[in-house]
């Protein structure tokens, strides 16, 4: 791991979290970066900052500055549980890093996390893949219009992205790896329940799976986090599929109309009469239906305006 990288996991992770620890989350620490980026300084540096360092280069308080250090003085005791997370096959990969999914950063720009916990071939990440959305409860017609639909992605090379949940990501993710694609999913809960699966170690071990997650490897399952994987898998897909989506609610319908706002890529839906498709066709996406032959609609395959990305360092 090189330096930068390490400053970054301390100042960041929720792994060995004591008393008094409190670490920066994502827009804390991009405000950090952007700070150190304009005295010329990288994350390693701040390991050799002090107290007058932290004031008079970077305007810190005391609080701010107490804060900072009490998360860089555990450096040792988290990089032991991180080399327990390594052998159980976890990694950390950080902004930093030449392996941080390029794609999301690209497209989210400083929203982007500071760090990923991950499982399996992150080369992965650099190959084209669509995603996969939709409810946990779904039907028979459901997972048969998502198993077509990945047929036909696969065939033309595409892996499938999705959140690796139940109902439509568990099909979809299924379907790709049984037609010899690949998947990648952005978990919202803990890494370590899902790497107890024999199925999961077998395609990490293919170099055909790989699970992604911004929250510690042992966390339960957070609303929050659920909601902001959505965002990963619109950035890393060249184009994402809804299959079914409530109106108005859930975080199907929410996913899918943040990335018609943002433009991450092309949104396409099922148009099945389900209200809250019918509606996402309305608020813009691309109508598919059985006739799909699995391409992204051209419209999706056009540069996004330039203000839908953001040009950032790799340690914003």
């Amino acid at each position: 791991m090189n330096q930068d990288a390490n400053a970054i996991i301390t100042l960041c992770s929720h792994i060995c979290v004591g008393e008094g620890v409190c670490p920066l989350e994502p827009r804390e620490y991009g405000e950090l970066a952007r700070k150190l980026i304009a005295v010329g300084k990288t994350p390693k540096d701040l390991f050799f900052f002090s107290e007058d360092d932290f004031a008079g280069v970077l305007g810190f308080a005391p609080e701010q500055t107490e804060r900072v250090k009490r998360l860089l003085d555990r450096s040792a005791s988290l990089n032991f549980e991180l080399g327990q997370y390594q052998n159980m096959g976890i990694e950390a990969v950080t902004r930093a890093d030449a392996s941080y999914p390029v794609k999301l950063r690209k497209k989210l720009g400083g929203s982007c996390p500071p760090i990923f916990y991950c499982a399996g071939d992150l080369s992965l990440l650099n190959r084209e893949s669509i995603g996969y959305v939709g409810s946990r409860n779904i039907s028979v017609e459901d997972v048969e219009f998502t198993k077509r639909a990945v047929q036909k992605t696969v065939s033309l090379g595409y892996g499938v992205v999705s959140g690796g949940a139940k109902g439509i990501d568990t099909v979809s993710g299924i379907e790709a790896l049984g037609n010899g694609s690949f998947s990648l999913e952005f978990l919202s809960d803990s890494l370590l329940k899902k790497l107890k699966q024999s199925s999961v170690i077998r395609n990490i071990q293919n170099g055909a799976l790989l699970l992604l997650s911004i929250a510690k490897p042992d966390a339960g399952f957070q609303t929050g986090m659920a909601m902001m994987r959505n965002r990963y898998i619109y950035a890393q897909s060249s184009g994402t599929v809804v299959v079914r989506s409530e109106l108005n609610k859930g975080g199907t319908w929410a996913g899918a109309s943040e990335n018609l706002k943002k433009g991450w890529c092309q949104t396409m839906c099922w148009s099945h009469p389900y209200p809250g498709n019918l509606a996402l066709i309305q608020k813009g996406a691309a109508p598919i239906g059985d006739d799909w032959d699995g391409h992204v609609p051209e419209a999706a395959k056009s540069p996004a305006p330039p203000q839908m990305y953001e040009q950032v360092s790799m340690f914003d």
